[in-house]
């Protein structure tokens, strides 16, 4: 089924039947056989066996370079010697205590440290689990209902935002079970579009909240035009409206600081995950004092979780986050220059075999589109060629490069992608879109 071209630029042909057999058993025993949608692919997904620095392998001993990265979480690379090491002497004293540990303090601090606008923080799980959270303090602290979204932005899967969501929901208005009473009080507005959201809080006085991606990463990726973050950072301070930052995906991977350092922009409310912990389990919800203090036992919005903070992920997260710190002048201007370099060749690519495109990237993360307009909001996105994506995934997947199979989803630079890996990629995107043209 797939085929890989080796350094010697022949071709090798593999078998994923491992595979196709663990995807079969699985159909029997889990929903679709996956236990995420965007996971899975025609006519079945690969199943990975292990990973490490750029490279997954599957279960049949084929390699991938990653651009997936854990829909962005490993920004430091598959199996970090420093994260894992922390990890593993957390593991010879316990995993789960139900108490509070110095861990947790440890990194919180660091986290408020990166991100000055969360002047208090609460761990938690996974981002749905911290959306889910924001958007509740949003409410209580405000005593208002209803909350703006922008379509096309993937806050979790709880049931206020899966409206006109994207990502593994993309082309899902509502989710069936999500009734009516959930959705009445989310307002869904185009993104990058500064007008319809001025004038929809101007006639409004019952807005509870804002939460947008400050770079929307779950419809491909699209980047904000010109002041529209700006601008929404002063008409919500304006209008006393929390506006909540969901950097679930672009939290210390924009840059340190996320999207909020990189764009000058304090929000009331920020979210984080993915990259905190590099690959392990935790999110955080954090933000201005006031908004923060109304979180239980103390205060009356309730929240709450067995495993949140737990000395696992607490152990990775400040690893993380200390490699990073530590690195940061290095990893970031480092991303960049890869990702500038591996766009520009995908653009020349599609370019010399006559293919319309538009090529969207920022500091780690890019995808392409397969249309001749820009891609600035979920709409133009939903106009770009899936069909001519899908054959992008395929072709590039036979020449051992994982990106993501969803055309709303984004690829990622890692800080472990080497040269000869961006070398073979930028080749194999050439060889990819070339099949798209024939």
């Amino acid at each position: 089924m797939n085929r890989f071209r080796n350094n010697n630029n022949t071709i090798s042909h593999n078998k994923l039947s491992k595979s196709k057999s663990l995807f079969d058993n699985a159909k029997r025993v889990i929903p679709s056989g996956v236990n995420s949608p965007v996971r899975f692919f025609e006519p079945y997904p690969f199943f990975v066996k292990k990973a490490k620095g750029s490279k997954i392998w599957d279960e049949d001993g084929n390699e991938y370079i990653d651009y997936c990265a854990g829909y962005g979480a490993m920004l430091l690379g598959h199996r970090n010697s420093k994260v894992i090491s922390s990890v593993a002497k957390q593991l010879k004293i316990g995993t789960l205590y139900g108490a509070p540990t110095d861990l947790e303090v440890e990194l919180a601090t660091l986290i408020r440290n990166a991100y000055p606008s969360m002047q208090k923080i609460r761990l938690v799980n996974t981002g749905s689990e911290a959306t889910m959270t924001a958007i509740r303090l949003a409410r209580g602290f405000t005593k208002k209902k209803k909350i703006i979204k922008f379509e096309g932005c993937y806050h979790g899967a709880h049931e206020s935002m899966l409206v006109r969501a994207g990502s593994g929901s993309a082309g899902i208005p509502v989710s069936d079970g999500v009734p009516d009473d959930f959705i009445k009080n989310t307002i869904v507005l185009d993104y990058n579009d500064y007008e319809k959201l001025e004038n929809v809080i101007k006639k409004n006085d019952d807005i509870a909240g804002v939460i947008v991606e400050p770079v929307l990463c779950n419809m491909g990726l699209i980047l904000p035009n010109n002041d529209f973050l700006m601008n929404m950072r002063k008409i919500t301070r304006r209008e006393g409206i929390p506006l909540i930052f969901d950097e679930i995906i672009t939290g210390f991977r924009m840059s340190y600081g996320g999207a909020q350092e990189a764009f000058g922009i304090k929000p009331d409310v920020t979210t984080l995950g993915k990259s905190l912990s590099n690959g392990f389990v935790i999110s955080a919800v954090g933000g201005k004092k006031e908004i923060m203090e109304q979180l239980s036992p103390n205060g009356n919005v309730y929240e709450a979780s067995t495993f949140a903070g737990n000395p696992i992920s607490t152990r990775a997260g400040i690893a993380s986050l200390r490699a990073m710190h530590s690195l940061k002048n290095k990893i970031y201007p480092k991303l960049a220059k890869e990702c500038l370099s591996l766009t520009k060749s995908i653009h020349e690519s599609a370019t010399k075999y006559d293919i319309e495109h538009q090529v969207n990237a920022i500091s780690s993360m890019f995808q392409i589109f397969f249309t001749d307009k820009p891609v600035t909001n979920y709409k133009s996105s939903k106009l770009a060629d899936g069909k001519k994506f899908h054959k992008l995934f395929t072709g590039l997947l036979r020449e051992g490069i994982f990106i993501a199979p969803s055309q709303f989803e984004t690829g990622f630079l890692s800080y472990a992608h080497t040269d000869s890996d961006l070398e073979k990629t930028m080749q194999s995107y050439d060889y990819a879109l070339r099949q798209i043209r024939t």
